[in-house]
């Protein structure tokens, strides 16, 4: 539930962000010939994200896959997805999880962590005390990506959109 709601405010924070000259007719302000002026930079935020002077930086993308075990005791099994839960909303309480979702399933793929880390072994050390990889109903394949670090931003929107926490 909470990675859904993960994802879907990663999606609403790409849709808050200013529209395009062309979609608001912006365009039309600047003097003739002349583009727009671009939003002004901002490097006390960039700094608090983590970006470099491209408004960058290095994540680790993790990809949840289906594991050697699946748990099929329903309470243990609840009890284990309740604790995945938590250590979500853990990580991104700590600022170590910029964005976690559910995948539809396909070839296995279960679910994305966008940790907020460049260093591999680090990001193993977040996910290794998962619930879900400890009982080996997921396993974990890790990538370095280098993304936007306006991703950092999503927990906080969420938050603030949330209507039940």
């Amino acid at each position: 539930m909470l990675t859904k709601k993960m994802l879907v405010a990663g999606a609403l924070a790409l849709a808050a962000l200013p529209p395009m000259a062309a979609q608001t007719g912006a365009a039309d302000a600047a003097p003739h010939g002349q583009a727009p002026a671009a939003p002004a930079y901002d490097a006390e935020l960039a700094s608090s994200l983590g970006g470099n002077d491209q408004g960058m930086r290095k994540y680790v993308l993790v990809i949840l896959k289906t594991g050697p075990n699946k748990v099929t005791d329903k309470a243990e099994r609840a009890t284990m997805f309740e604790g995945h839960f938590a250590n979500i909303k853990k990580l991104a309480a700590e600022k170590k999880l910029a964005v976690a979702g559910p995948l539809d399933g396909k070839e296995g793929r279960r679910g994305i962590f966008i940790l907020a880390t460049p260093e591999l072994a680090q990001a193993k050390a977040y996910v290794d005390a998962d619930p879900v990889i400890v009982k080996g109903e997921m396993v974990a394949e890790y990538h370095v990506f280098y993304s936007s670090a306006a991703l950092m931003a999503v927990n906080d929107l969420h938050n603030r959109i949330e209507k039940k926490h």
